[in-house]
Order: C-alpha cells, then structure tokens, then sequence
C-alpha cells in the first residue's frame, strides 16, 4: 500500500464525535431496524409490477419503468443526498430526510397517473438511498474505534435483512389491502421510527462549512484518487455484487419454467434463505475491529466461489440451491462489511462520502451483473449463469490476492503487517 496522501479536506469540514464507551445495544438495534425499514422502500414495487401495469394501463415491458426510476433515485441519493453527512447535522439530516421519505410514499400511493407514480418511485428511491446509506454512515461515525466493525456489520445485516423482507412483505400487503396499501403501511413505518430515532441518536459535532456544495461533491473523486483501500474495496465490492445479481437476476427465469412452474411469491422466498448467512456475516465486523481483516475478505472470497457449486445442482435438489444461497450471501455480506469497516477507518471525517463513492461501484456491478446474466442465461442455460458466476467470484478473489502481494513488496517489513490489516 502506498504511503498515505495528506488530506485535502480542509479541517472545519470534519464531523468526528464518536462514543468513548460501548454503543448501547438498543441504539444498535435501531441502526439496524431504521436501515432495514429504509431501504426496504426502494424494493417493495418488485412483486407489485403486474397490478401497478394494470392500474395505469402500461404495458408489461414499460412497467419495468417503475424500477428503473427507482434505481435512478438511487445513484443520484448516492451522489447528491448521502455526501450531506459530512456538511450538515447528521441528526437532523435524518428527520428531514425521512419526513421528505413519508411524503414520497404517500405520493406514490396516493398517484393517479403514471407520471405521478414515476416521479413518486424516483423519490423513493433518492430518499430510502439517502437514508439507509446516511444511517450506516452515522453508525460508524458515532461508535468508538475498537467496536467500528461491529456496529457497522449489524446495521449492515438490518440493511440486507430488509432488502429480502421487503418483497414478502409488499405481497402480503397487497393481497389484503391492494398495492396502494403497501406504501401507505411503508408511509406508517417510517413515521413509527422518526420519534425513537430524534430521540435517540447521538448528536456529533460539526463545524460550519465553507466550502460550496459541489465542492463537497467533487471532493469525492479526491478520496477515491487518494486513498488505496476504497479503490480496492470498490472494485471487490463491483465484483462481488456483479456476481449476487447474476444469481439474483437469473433465478426466476428456471424455477418460473416446467418442471417447476413456481409462483413469483414463491421463488421470492427462497431470498429468505439469505438471511441466515447476513445474520453469520454480521460478525465480520468484529473480526475486522480484531485485525482479522484480510482474513475474513479470504475466507468470504473463498466462500463466494464455492458457494456455485451447490448452486449449478439447482436442477437436481433445491436443497442444494438452498445451500448454495446461504453461502453466498455469507461470503458476500461477509466480504461487504468488512469492506464498510475498512474504508471508514481511512478518512473518519468523511464517512457519508466514502460510503457513497462505494455503493457507485455496488451499483455498477450490480447493474453489469444483471446484463450479463440474461444473456448467459438466454445461450448457456443455468449451467452457463452458474459458471459466469463462479468465475467472477474467482476473478475477486485472484484480484484480492494481486493487491495483497503488491502491498506487501512495496511496504517495508516492518510495516506490511500493520498496513495489509486496513487494506
């Protein structure tokens, strides 16, 4: 690893406040339950696509629509809203942002065009990005150093666990109350929460700024230039969720053909399979805080190649493909939070901008993953998904390898073993 730049980022913008003891376990808990009841939000249109093309009359390939401005909302969250953090008072930051969320889901439920509806997707997809990202920023700058890793891998794990309870839920809402109740109950959640969250996050100190708003926004190109762990986090990071989508995107396409034939509601719920692996994963976090950090990033690495193989036996067991789902979102969520850990202990003034440079390279992959796959898929069969997946796998983890040599040939002895537990 290179010898570290000087930061740029003039002192007045730092937002370093964090606790001097243990984080209580109720504020940890209501990281996690916030993150997860945030970005929930952005996945609850997914199963509810053919009963939102009918009641504004658009066609099953437009519909795809809905996603796309929802996903679109993301990256401008990720490039716009979440480097906030580092500018303003996270605390309030957060009531505004989430009051902003409520009234987003009251739009969309409440939409009577199509057009409505669009920009009220695009609104929630900005805002639950802004909040989920902003949340685990938050997390890591109010926890003292030595439980960094923890605190940050259970909000971690509330963000995934919401990811795959949130199309259970959209279901089971809209088959008793109609998709319009979905977000009028997503709109009810996320008040629930506003008061313990105002109530109970801790205050961190910041000073006023002067530097311009698209000054903070270009600084993030300046941290990604300077600091080595983000650049390689991010790529691991495009990688490993290059290959989670490639999964994720290909899955319906067998499982919704003979001999199965199963429902969507169905094949949604073999996600929550994954919640045993983010829950295991969740203790990556303080495997980092412990100096176990490029151990960990091995034995995820590891963990995301062999978890294709139970997963290419889809066609002869499900109990394989349930296998193989625990193991890659145990590989993945390991690898992710642990990633989280590292890049936050780089630049602790900057914690909502390094999280936001970060989740751009999620979203890249995830999106190349999801082109890929259809593909692959479309010329190979789910043999040939299975294979694209392993191999990607594989490239993150040679690429882990190559940058851990090269870090230790061009740091002195003495210094390797400190340097390649932060990388």
């Amino acid at each position: 690893m290179n010898t570290p730049v000087t930061p740029q980022i003039p002192a007045h913008m730092k937002n370093i406040s964090p606790l001097t003891s243990d984080m209580p376990h109720s504020l940890v808990l209501l990281f996690a339950i916030a993150s997860g009841l945030s970005v929930a939000n952005v996945y609850y249109a997914q199963p509810l696509l053919d009963a939102l093309a009918t009641d504004f009359a658009i066609s099953l390939t437009a519909v795809g629509g809905v996603i796309t401005a929802t996903q679109v909302g993301c990256a401008l969250a990720l490039l716009l809203l979440v480097p906030l953090g580092d500018r303003v008072d996270r605390r309030k930051l957060m009531l505004v942002q989430l009051l902003a969320l409520v009234a987003a889901l009251l739009t969309v439920a409440a939409a009577t065009s199509a057009t409505a509806l669009l920009i009220g997707m695009l609104a929630v997809g900005l805002l639950g990005t802004a909040m989920t990202q902003g949340l685990i920023a938050y997390a890591a700058s109010a926890a003292a150093p030595h439980e960094q890793g923890r605190i940050v891998g259970t909000a971690q794990a509330g963000v995934f666990i919401g990811l795959l309870l949130a199309r259970v839920f959209a279901g089971s809402i809209s088959d008793l109350a109609g998709w319009r109740g979905v977000y009028f109950a997503a709109a009810l959640l996320m008040l629930a929460v506003a008061l313990p969250l105002w109530r109970k996050l801790p205050t961190l100190s910041t000073s006023a700024s002067t530097n311009s708003y698209p000054m903070l926004v270009i600084s993030m190109l300046t941290l990604l230039r300077q600091e080595k762990v983000l650049q390689v986090r991010g790529i691991l990071a495009l990688l490993m969720f290059a290959a989670f989508n490639i999964f994720w995107s290909a899955l319906v396409l067998p499982l919704s053909a003979p001999p199965y034939h199963f429902s969507h509601t169905l094949i949604g719920a073999f996600g929550l399979a994954g919640v045993v692996g983010a829950l295991a994963a969740a203790r990556a976090g303080s495997w980092a805080d412990k100096g176990h950090a490029q151990r960990t990033s091995a034995a995820a690495l590891v963990i995301l190649v062999l978890a294709w193989w139970p997963l290419s036996l889809m066609e002869w067991s499900l109990w394989a493909l349930v296998i193989g789902i625990v193991l890659l979102d145990l590989g993945g969520q390991a690898l992710h939070v642990t990633n989280q850990s590292l890049i936050f202990r780089t630049r602790p003034e900057a914690h909502s901008r390094l999280v936001g440079v970060y989740m751009m390279f999620y979203a890249v992959g995830s999106g190349l993953g999801a082109i890929a796959t259809t593909a692959t898929y479309a010329h190979f069969g789910w043999q040939g998904v299975c294979l694209l997946g392993a191999l990607t796998s594989l490239l993150a983890l040679v690429f882990w390898a190559v940058t851990l040599a090269h870090s230790a040939k061009v740091i002195p002895d003495s210094a390797v073993k400190k340097n390649t537990s932060e990388a």
